[in-house]
């Protein structure tokens, strides 16, 4: 896993923490900089980088993307688009 792709997945870690305490937390987690974190990180992968892999960031499927980038791509549902990239 390259640097870029562990903060990527440290990004979806976070958002899916954050996302998680919505219910109880006080105040509410402003979610918007972890979104802005990932688009970022998402233009920073190198043209090498998994088509997969971009195309869920794209796509804003970060469930998917934390699952690929944890070795769970398997399990991964082929998308109303009926293929992955």
């Amino acid at each position: 896993m390259t640097a870029t792709e562990q903060a990527i997945l440290t990004a979806l870690t976070d958002l899916e923490q954050a996302v998680a305490s919505l219910p109880t937390a006080q105040p509410k987690p402003d979610l918007l900089p972890l979104f802005q974190r990932l688009d970022e990180l998402g233009r920073q992968l190198p043209p090498t980088a998994s088509p997969q892999l971009r195309h869920y960031l794209d796509k804003k499927s970060y469930q998917k993307a934390r699952m690929f980038l944890t070795g769970l791509d398997a399990e991964n549902l082929t998308g109303s688009c009926g293929r992955h990239v």
